[in-house]
């Protein structure tokens, strides 16, 4: 390194936001995305120093969050993270915000440092619901068969092969995954008066997810739901692939990554 290299400085934000509008996290050519906002802002509150963000994993388009993290690479110290923060969320979207700012070394790596995430999918079934629910609560107009789907989702809590669950899977990927908590519940956590009077939650926890999956997986407990599949079904397809499996992906505006904690 050259002696007149600058100092680096790191730190990793908590952020929280609603994906509704936004086309993912990742930078497209003519699309609004989380990443291009949290850029944009950044150089207007670092008056156009340098600086380079890096997420802890991407959302899908309209996919919410209300915990997750990006590392911010800077070439000057922030002295003041309180006021640093306030300035940051002034000058955010109102459909982002930060949540907290800490600085780590130059060792840390916010892809590769193992971590949990919690997903979770808001759903409510048998009836139109009002259209405010559309931006974080999928409405199944069908009715569903809640007790067989909350004996379908612990199917998916262990060790398993997750190929049939992960959206056009290549014979090159990690489908041998391990899900730590995988249940169906009331949902009584995202709550409004304009929500229906029963909606329900399907909770995952585990360190990484591959494409679509935990919309795959819940496309499958909607299919159980229906009675278009049975138990066994789920239960096969965690052990031997298919070759030609079926794709049923639930909508992307009832999922959110709830929670992301760094082991």
């Amino acid at each position: 390194m050259s002696a007149f290299a600058p100092k680096k400085y790191y730190y990793v934000f908590k952020i929280q936001y609603l994906g509704y509008r936004f086309h993912g996290w990742q930078k497209q050519p003519n699309l609004k995305t989380l990443h291009l906002m949290i850029d944009r802002t950044f150089k207007y509150v670092l008056e156009g120093k340098p600086f380079k963000t890096l997420t802890s994993g991407r959302t899908d388009a309209m996919v919410s969050a209300n915990e997750t993290a990006f590392e911010l690479f800077l070439e000057h110290e922030i002295e003041n993270h309180t006021e640093f923060l306030e300035w940051f969320n002034y000058n955010l979207p109102q459909d982002i915000r930060a949540l907290s700012i800490t600085e780590v070394d130059n060792k840390f790596n916010i892809i590769q440092h193992p971590k949990v995430k919690e997903y979770i999918y808001l759903f409510a079934h048998g009836e139109k619901c009002h259209p405010f629910c559309a931006s974080i609560l999928t409405t199944i107009l069908d009715k569903l068969d809640i007790d067989i789907m909350v004996k379908g989702a612990k199917l998916f809590e262990g060790s398993h092969n997750f190929k049939d669950y992960c959206y056009k899977a290549t014979g090159e990927g990690k489908y041998e995954r391990t899900i730590f908590t995988c249940e169906i519940v009331e949902n009584t956590a995202y709550t409004a008066n304009f929500f229906p009077k029963k909606t329900y939650m399907l909770r995952v926890q585990g360190e990484g997810f591959g494409r679509n999956q935990i919309r795959l997986m819940m496309g499958a407990l909607i299919r159980l739901g229906k009675g278009d599949i049975t138990l066994d079904y789920i239960k096969k397809s965690l052990k031997t692939p298919s070759e030609t499996p079926y794709y049923y992906i639930a909508p992307a505006s009832g999922l959110i990554l709830n929670k992301l904690d760094f082991k």
